[in-house]
């Protein structure tokens, strides 16, 4: 399967008040295939960056295209192939997980055969079938993650943006989550994600950009970043 750009930023810049800019000309490009890491320190303009990409939050100069999508110009054609999944899902918790799960795959067009397959598997998967007859509001944070990753996989997207996704995860959900990652990339599928948690980003990514205060100040494979060293020791060199 032959690689394509998937997520282009190109010199993303976002101010507050004309002056305070949260991002300061980023620019990455995360390829079909890739494991997409994105690090810094709270505030340094990763949440403000994902909104982005996602269509949450505008922009003050440049540009994000999806599969050659712009953002700014074709929305609808770029929300059509990605899933974003926040670090704390707002979900309509007056519905049953299972009518939310349906509810998300009206919203894709998904036909009876495939939605009832995708459901299944997953929530098999991440053990909360017997929890989506419940309503919402009767979940866990945990459980409210698994529904969410759930709702993002099932249109099967080309782009998975994901905020901090292991926060709120036991430990085999997500060892399981880590293992869709990887076979959702072979299958030429890319993921973007931010996280704080080093050591997984270190395992878990191909290509990581560190970005500090709305700059990024290191880009590249795993192997060109670290270069011997850990990925903890490169971020906190890095300046």
């Amino acid at each position: 399967m032959s690689e394509k750009a998937m997520l282009e930023i190109k010199h993303y810049t976002k101010s507050y008040n004309g002056t305070n800019k949260a991002t300061d000309d980023v620019s990455l490009t995360v390829m079909s295939g890739d494991i997409y890491g994105f690090i810094g320190h709270n505030g340094a303009g990763k949440s403000t960056t994902i909104r982005a990409v996602v269509g949450v939050l505008d922009f003050t100069e440049g540009d994000i295209y999806i599969d050659g999508h712009s953002v700014k110009n074709e929305p609808m054609e770029c929300k059509k192939i990605t899933a974003y999944i926040p670090d704390n899902p707002d979900l309509y918790e007056n519905l049953t997980g299972i009518q939310y799960l349906n509810f998300v795959s009206d919203v894709f067009s998904l036909d009876a055969d495939v939605r009832e397959e995708r459901i299944t598997k997953y929530a098999d998967m991440f053990e909360i079938t017997s929890a989506l007859g419940d309503t919402i509001s009767s979940y866990s944070h945990g459980m409210k993650q698994k529904v969410a990753i759930i709702s993002a996989l099932i249109h099967n997207p080309k782009l998975i943006v994901l905020d901090e996704p292991f926060v709120g995860l036991d430990p085999k959900a997500t060892f399981k989550l880590k293992e869709v990652m990887h076979e959702l990339c072979k299958e030429g599928t890319a993921i973007f994600f931010s996280t704080h948690v080093l050591d997984v980003a270190e395992k878990l990514c191909n290509k990581v950009a560190i970005i500090k205060q709305g700059k990024i100040v290191a880009t590249g494979t795993m192997e060109e970043i670290t270069e011997g060293h850990s990925l903890e020791e490169r971020f906190l060199e890095a300046d």
